[in-house]
């Protein structure tokens, strides 16, 4: 291991470690986690970023798939939608890359509202959003299964991505059914993104999903670990009948758990901070609470149905403090480590990072 490995390591670590860090206390996010770092072998968020950094060329498009509509209001909740316009301002930043959010048609007016928050045009008209600069394109992806496979092959062929991320973005069980975190039956309500998910897989496109339960897209790829550990997952602990549980069938190349969606994409953007040595590509604690306050004003809504700007639960300050620690772990990294620079040579030498 060189110098540079060892702290790629232990940054990518650090951010494992803030995206994980467990509030509630019930330890589901820690289960999620240890699924994903043994299916990565290494800090799964800075596995994630180099993958994006190898594949993702100056220019490249990046589809970001998001969006969970909860009940009983039947509109789209804050985790993922938050992070997920963030996200395409670090892929403008890191790659001058070309942003498409495909989400439920709900989500389109708020996601339009919230995009000038982050410094972005927004466009519908992927024509227009791939010609300008600083432009994300929003995509509302049908509810109807039987248009699903038509609009994602349309899609793809008028606008190939380099690679797809997933977002706290429903997927349905092997038996096609989309599940709420308690195991209700919420098809009906959810964007049949996954459709497109396993299109742009078979095309072979890098896929990076991001989850914190197990019935999200992609999350599929630790299955057998979900379904033994985490509650509703496994067959027949659904509570609507159709035997499956609430796993998502689809896999991923890249997986990241996290205690909420948003936490573990920030961690992703974090990381591609410290790969690129640009602290700008990880917004600003100013810009997450606008954003968190632009899109409840919006309608969007909390886990908990309140319209009060939230995700899962944790307030703005809470979000807020998440992305203050990881801009300050990311940034001493970078600006500061040469000033322990004798010390990486005698902590090498020791062997300690060889043991795994």
């Amino acid at each position: 291991m060189t110098r540079d490995e060892l702290e790629r390591r232990n940054v990518g670590e650090n951010l494992d470690a803030l995206m994980t860090l467990d509030p509630r206390g019930y330890g589901v996010c820690r289960i999620l986690y240890a699924g994903a770092r043994a299916f990565a072998g290494e800090p799964v968020a800075m596995h994630a970023a180099e993958a994006l950094c190898r594949r993702v060329e100056r220019g490249g498009v990046v589809y970001i798939l998001v969006g969970f509509v909860l009940l009983p209001h039947q509109v789209p909740e804050m985790d993922g939608s938050v992070s997920a316009i963030l996200l395409a301002r670090a892929l403008v930043l890191a790659f001058d890359a070309k942003p498409v959010i495909v989400c439920p048609p709900d989500s389109v007016e708020a996601f339009s509202r919230c995009a000038n928050v982050v410094g972005l045009h927004s466009y519908q008209d992927l024509a227009a959003a791939l010609r300008l600069p600083l432009s994300v394109g929003i995509v509302p992806f049908t509810k109807d299964r039987a248009d699903a496979a038509e609009q994602a092959r349309r899609l793809l062929d008028a606008c190939p991505p380099a690679a797809a991320v997933a977002v706290e973005a429903c997927g349905a069980n092997a038996r096609g059914v989309y599940h709420n975190a308690m195991g209700d039956d919420v098809s009906a309500l959810q964007a049949k993104s996954d459709v497109l998910w396993t299109a742009l897989r078979a095309r072979g496109v890098l896929s990076i999903a991001i989850g914190d339960l197990g019935n999200e897209i992609g999350m599929g790829a630790i299955g057998p670990h979900i379904r033994r550990y985490v509650p509703f997952t496994a067959g027949g602990e659904c509570r609507c009948g159709c035997g499956g549980g609430i796993l998502s069938a689809t896999t991923a190349d890249n997986v990241i758990t996290a205690t909420c969606s948003d936490w573990g994409c920030y961690a992703l953007m974090a990381a591609l901070a410290y790969l690129k040595k640009d602290m700008n590509i990880l917004h600003r604690e100013e810009m997450e609470s606008e954003v968190m306050r632009v899109l409840s004003r919006n309608g969007m809504i909390d886990m908990t149905g309140s319209l009060l700007p939230g995700v899962d639960g944790f307030d703005t300050r809470m979000n807020v403090g998440v992305v203050s620690l990881m801009r300050q772990c990311t940034g001493y990294a970078i600006h500061r480590s040469h000033e322990s620079e004798r010390w990486f040579g005698p902590v090498l030498a020791k062997g300690f990072f060889d043991r795994s």
